[in-house]
C-alpha cells in the first residue's frame, strides 16, 4: 500500500520542522544535538532552515473526550510534565532527566504519570505529535522531551521560557 502522508508545522523551540505522518515503516532517533537520522522509504527533501521528522502512529484515534482531558491538564498549570512516575519517583531515566533540570531551576511544576492511564499515554503522543515520554509543556505550548529540555537548559533558553511563563 502506498503510503499517504499529510505534512504540519511541529515547533522545536527555535528549530522549525515538517512533521509527516507515515503509515509506512519509519524509525526516529535523534542525539543531543537534534541531529535526526531517519531510515524511510520516503526521500528526505530538504529545506533551508529547517529539519525534516517523520514518525509512525498507530491508527488509533485519540477520543473527544481524552483530548479534552489532555488539554485541561496541559492548561492547568504553568509548568506540566507527561512523565513515567512523578517527581517525587521517576520511573525512567529520561523522565528523571526532565525532574533533575526543573529542579535545579527551582521552579513549580506538575506531573502527569502517564503509567497510570493508556488513554492519556497513547493520547498525549497524538496530541503533539511527539513519539516519547517525557514530554514537558509550558504555559500550555508544548516544548519538547529529555533532550531537548537538556538543550534548552544548556544554552540557558530554558530558564528564559520558565521565567516568562511565571510572569505570566
Amino acid at each position: 500500500m502506498p503510503c499517504r502522508c499529510e505534512p504540519s508545522p511541529l515547533n522545536l523551540g527555535r528549530k522549525q520542522a515538517r512533521h509527516v505522518w507515515c503509515r509506512g515503516t519509519v524509525y526516529l532517533g535523534f542525539n543531543l544535538g537534534l541531529t535526526l537520522k531517519v531510515q524511510s522509504s520516503h526521500p528526505v527533501s530538504k529545506v533551508p532552515g529547517s529539519i525534516e521528522l517523520f514518525s509512525h502512529f498507530s491508527d488509533l484515534d485519540m477520543t473527544p473526550e481524552v483530548q479534552q482531558r489532555i488539554d485541561d491538564l496541559v492548561n492547568q498549570d504553568k509548568i506540566v510534565v507527561f512523565m513515567k512516575g512523578n517527581k517525587l519517583m521517576p520511573q525512567c531515566g529520561f523522565s528523571n532527566n526532565v525532574v533533575q533540570i526543573l529542579n535545579m531551576l527551582g521552579v513549580p511544576y506538575q506531573t502527569v504519570d502517564v503509567l497510570d492511564d493508556a488513554e492519556i499515554r497513547q493520547g498525549i503522543k497524538e496530541y503533539s505529535t511527539w513519539p516519547t515520554i517525557p514530554q514537558v509543556y509550558i504555559n500550555g505550548q508544548f516544548v519538547g522531551g529529555s533532550d531537548i529540555l537538556i538543550e534548552l537548559y544548556q544554552k540557558g533558553e530554558l530558564q528564559q521560557m520558565v521565567e516568562v511563563a511565571l510572569a505570566s
